[in-house]
């Protein structure tokens, strides 16, 4: 199978550069990660007049904000069935509520910032892999419309077809309010709108160290960078699945986990409409799911968690021929379609599967979307920049449970991952 190794959404534009010259000897705000939470935080801040540099170890968007799949989804990882027997039903609300509010918000600064990447009301669809997994959707529909007043449409399979040109499942939900984006597109209008509003963004600036320090009489943080050091009153880290060990108490309560695309040649309309006769972001309902959608220039784009490890030449090629079959088996009409795109990006996962911002050691984070960052990034990057402001923020989040590993047994290198993958495969087969 012929294809390029490289991610289709940065064949779509050229991306902003970052800010020319040296580091300000001294910020309000120290910004680490240049991906939707951090650059959401910036913009934030700095129409706020707040003085902000963001450190980015590569380049802007380099990591999941434009690896990813555009998909701009209400609710979390976890049922709200599992989170309301987890932390009640008033919390619950609070953290559904957010779910529906970044959404908003990501819309918002799309028509603000006039941001052009094909930001779309379209909905998803969760199709149920098997008949019990149908089956819970009744349940949980009724749930959420009964708590959070928000209404789903339960799809029988008898009238699925209406949905997704597949036959191979046994019905599924539609979510109208979700949306779909060209990810690469949209962190870029995030970078620009940053950048017009007065931050800087520092490209090929790895963070080495973050140190806690006194200077003229005030408390603050010494940030070293491969590009020089700076001083700044706050220090907020965005970087998800590539956090690395210069914030360890961070970096060992994430699980970076692979997940990898691959997208097609374009499709004739008729076949495009025939996929997906109304243009959804579609995922389904394994663990070890699948997750597809049409781009904006008509390719099945179909990703999942083919390897659980992060993206090398090596897991992008196995991926890509695991993700092919993949695709076939769920339309059978692309299996003369030729693959032209391949790639993956590192997504972060909490070991309670939930996303987690506050302090730590006097340090703002945000983290832990596990395939909800598109929104959700972008809602905690703005409410952690307003915490930081002084002004009334929205953190449904903050103050829950952090774990780690048990019996402290993770370093920051998951080492565990393939027995995870395998745990999760059996799931899906007894399940």
């Amino acid at each position: 199978m012929a294809f390029t190794q490289s991610n289709y959404w940065l064949s779509t534009l050229t991306m902003p550069s970052g800010t020319v010259g040296e580091l300000r000897s001294e910020d309000d705000v120290a910004i680490i990660g240049a991906g939707f939470t951090g650059l959401s935080a910036a913009r934030a801040l700095a129409k706020r007049g707040i003085s902000v540099a963001v450190l980015e170890a590569n380049s802007i968007g380099w990591g999941a904000s434009s690896r990813n799949g555009g998909m701009v989804l209400t609710g979390m990882k976890l049922s709200v069935e599992t989170l309301a027997a987890r932390y009640g039903m008033e919390a619950t609300r609070g953290m559904y509520a957010a779910s529906l509010a970044s959404i908003d918000l990501v819309e918002q600064i799309v028509s603000d910032e006039k941001i052009d990447c094909h930001f779309s009301r379209c909905g998803h669809l969760e199709v149920a892999c098997k008949q019990v997994h149908f089956d819970s959707y009744a349940r949980s529909v009724e749930l959420i419309e009964r708590e959070f007043g928000h209404h789903l449409n339960v799809i029988p399979r008898t009238e699925l077809r209406v949905e997704i040109g597949s036959d191979i499942y046994f019905g599924g939900i539609v979510d109208d309010v979700s949306a779909g984006v060209n990810p690469a597109q949209y962190v870029a209008g995030l970078a620009r709108s940053a950048l017009n509003a007065g931050a800087a963004i520092f490209e090929n600036a790895r963070v080495l160290r973050i140190a806690g320090i006194s200077r003229n009489g005030g408390s603050g943080f010494e940030v070293e960078s491969s590009r020089g050091k700076l001083f700044a009153k706050n220090v907020f880290v965005g970087t998800s699945g590539y956090t690395s060990d210069t914030t360890r108490a961070l970096q060992k309560r994430i699980i970076p986990i692979g997940s990898f695309i691959i997208a097609t040649e374009r499709l004739p309309d008729g076949i495009a409409q025939e996929l997906s006769p109304r243009n959804r972001m579609i995922f389904d309902s394994k663990h070890y799911l699948y997750y597809y959608r049409l781009t904006p220039d008509n390719r099945m784009l179909f990703g999942g968690r083919a390897a659980f490890f992060p993206e090398t030449s090596n897991t992008i090629q196995r991926s890509a021929e695991i993700l092919r079959r993949g695709m076939v088996s769920v339309y059978p009409q692309l299996r003369e379609t030729k693959v032209e795109y391949a790639w993956g990006g590192t997504l972060d996962f909490c070991f309670d599967t939930m996303p987690h911002a506050g302090q730590m050691d006097g340090i703002y984070y945000a983290v832990g979307y596990a395939g909800h960052g598109v929104a959700m990034a972008t809602y905690l990057g703005t409410q952690i920049a307003q915490q930081i402001a002084g002004e009334k923020f929205e953190n449904p989040y903050e103050g829950i449970p952090f774990p780690g590993a048990p019996l402290g047994l993770y370093n920051g290198r998951p080492w565990f991952l393939p027995f995870a993958g395998a745990y999760y495969k059996v799931l899906d087969w007894v399940c």
